[in-house]
């Protein structure tokens, strides 16, 4: 199967995290298989999703990993013009979810196989492919950890093919996410002093948010972070829910939180911070009510993508794209979760992000073709 053929496949199976990727996984070991390629699986707790690896080539160290995820984003709520899971060509685009974010790399990355097959590489080919990176990145540490234990051949440069233009990206911020409830004490808001309002107190979490954000706004962006936009850390708040009448102090409130932080600061300072403004707001809630509390449970911790002096990975990647530009990007991918497991990592891939998760979402056919020139050229330099 080409690249083309193999996308059609891929985007045709529903692989929204909330849900199940097996059958895309499936599909993808026998695919390697009945090119004589065996593949790893590794499953998560419950067995309902995957991930995958593969080694094509020699049992020498050295070699590249493609490293692509299976999962993409809900499509619900978006107005579509043509049936998502089905790949539309028009006007020099490819329609589908997850035809730019990411299964347009994935495909190529499977492509990549029979071409390494048939030319003979001196050195190994890798495929990656995860689950659950749309959710925080939950897939890849287990994978790799996975490949490093059962003693894989050691590549040394991991390409991360996320939407980047064909542009080499070095560095990207890293991030901690948690899953907060504000649990307060109900009583009639006229007597508010002698309850707590969970939401009223979350309130002034948000707030510090804001505050916080405004601070790291005003300083000098250091020397890693002055590429980002914006070039400093953030705090967000993205949804809410909470109580259950105007006229009562409201018992429970839950959103998310979360923190996107510039390579150069240490996560662990941001948690240690984060923690003592929980400790001090819940001394507050229990001083009126000593059952109020307060619970953030933490579901995502990803590292920074940090530029490497010297990059092997990165010195391929422009020898393979040509680009010598500086690229830096505000999202998190799991390239800081390779690095952070030594490997030399960057992002490359086709496609523009800002198609990623749109209604209408679309890979450009030049992105895609440049894509396939891509691989064709990585082969060659595995090839020599």
């Amino acid at each position: 199967m080409d690249a083309r053929a193999l996308l059609d496949r891929l985007v045709a199976f529903p692989t929204v995290s909330r849900d199940g990727n097996l059958e895309l996984i499936d599909f993808v070991e026998n695919y390697l298989a009945d090119l004589g390629v065996s593949s790893t699986k590794v499953p998560n707790a419950d067995g309902s999703k995957a991930a995958l690896y593969a080694h094509i080539g020699p049992q020498v160290d050295g070699g590249v990993v493609l490293s692509g995820h299976t999962d993409v984003v809900p499509v619900d709520g978006q107005a579509w013009d043509s049936d998502p899971f089905t790949v539309t060509e028009r006007d020099g685009r490819l329609y589908g979810r997850g035809t730019c974010d990411m299964k347009g790399f994935d495909a190529l990355a499977l492509a990549a196989v029979p071409l390494a097959l048939a030319r003979g590489i001196k050195r190994p080919l890798q495929i990656a492919l995860s689950y659950d990176e749309e959710v925080g990145c939950l897939g890849a540490p287990p994978m790799i950890d996975h490949m490093v234990a059962m003693g894989m051949p050691r590549a040394d440069t991991v390409l991360v093919g996320e939407p980047s233009m064909m542009k080499v990206v070095t560095g990207h911020k890293g991030g901690i996410g948690y899953h907060m409830h504000f649990q307060g004490f109900e009583v009639h808001s006229s007597l508010a002093p002698t309850g707590v309002s969970a939401i009223m107190m979350a309130a002034k979490l948000i707030n510090w948010a804001n505050e916080v954000n405004a601070e790291n706004a005003a300083k000098t962006p250091g020397p890693l972070a002055a590429d980002f936009v914006p070039p400093y850390t953030t705090l967000h708040v993205g949804t809410i829910t909470g109580g259950t009448a105007h006229n009562i102090t409201a018992k429970d409130c839950h959103f998310g939180f979360d923190f996107r932080i510039v390579p150069g600061e240490d996560i662990g300072d941001w948690q240690a911070r984060f923690q003592a403004k929980l400790s001090e707001l819940e001394a507050e809630m229990k001083a009126i009510r000593p059952e109020a509390g307060i619970t953030a449970d933490q579901y995502f911790d990803l590292p920074g993508l940090k530029p490497e002096q010297d990059g092997v990975a990165e010195g391929l990647a422009r020898q393979l794209t040509g680009d010598n530009g500086t690229h830096v990007v505000s999202y998190g991918t799991e390239a800081g979760q390779f690095q952070e497991r030594g490997y030399s990592a960057v992002i490359c891939g086709p496609g523009d992000i800002a198609q990623a998760h749109q209604p209408n979402e679309f890979i450009s056919i030049d992105q895609f073709q440049k894509g396939e020139a891509f691989i064709a050229k990585l082969i060659d330099t595995l090839a020599q």
